[in-house]
């Protein structure tokens, strides 16, 4: 797609199948990053592998932008939705960006709150650095759960990390939707020599006008 800037996909995948060495509640677990995580939800397993991930793609692979992708948590459906996956990120021009990118594109985006300082919390544990699960379930836990991997980089990383939830939209009854494709063409668009991904880009140097952006939604839903 004409991107010149060097980039790796990370595929944070692992069977999740019941054996001898199955996590147990009560184990405690040193990730790639270092942490330890004490066990106390065993349905809460794919984060520890994304933690791991995007702790590589720190350490290992010396990457500005970390951008994580998953069907992370049922909760994202509950606070963003059907057709809007959830976005966390510890930039506020990104967070526009993804929204932005989403409605271009039509693979639509809405923020969570982004609180460590309130909501990580949730994850004390007086055994090891953090536990897996939220204590309280009622306190937005799909941004409880991104925070769980934005620790494992560390909140006073410098480089730009962004978590999109995409539990829901993946999946319209028992099929695939093909979420997330077009939401990542359009929100990196901007490195591309790709004239159509430059003109969907909301990271661009197009300098758009909110006028211009009302005028080409307006045009968008008459097509639509």
């Amino acid at each position: 797609q004409g991107f010149k800037d060097n980039l790796h996909a990370v595929f944070c995948l692992a069977e999740n199948a019941v054996g001898p060495r199955a996590t147990r509640p009560d184990d405690i677990h040193v990730l790639y990053s270092g942490k330890t995580v004490e066990i106390n939800n065993t349905d809460a397993e794919g984060r520890l592998i994304l933690a791991d991930g995007v702790a590589y793609a720190c350490k290992d692979l010396g990457a500005d932008i970390i951008l994580d992708m998953a069907t992370l948590t049922g909760a994202q459906g509950v606070a963003t939705g059907k057709y809007h996956a959830a976005v966390l990120t510890n930039n506020e021009e990104w967070e526009k960006a993804c929204v932005k990118a989403g409605r271009n594109c039509g693979d639509l985006v809405h923020p969570l709150v982004y609180c460590p300082e309130l909501h990580f919390s949730e994850f004390t544990s007086a055994v090891a650095d953090m536990k897996n699960s939220v204590a309280d379930r009622d306190n937005t836990p799909s941004s409880c759960a991104g925070l769980f991997i934005a620790s494992h980089i560390g909140f006073d990383w410098p480089g730009v990390w962004v978590h999109i939830d995409i539990a829901a939209p993946v999946h319209a009854g028992e099929r695939a939707t093909g979420y997330g494709v077009a939401l990542l063409l359009s929100l990196f668009g901007g490195a591309s020599e790709d004239p159509l991904l430059n003109m969907v880009s909301p990271l661009g140097c197009n300098g758009d006008s909110p006028t211009e952006d009302m005028e080409r939604d307006s045009k968008r839903r008459r097509l639509v």
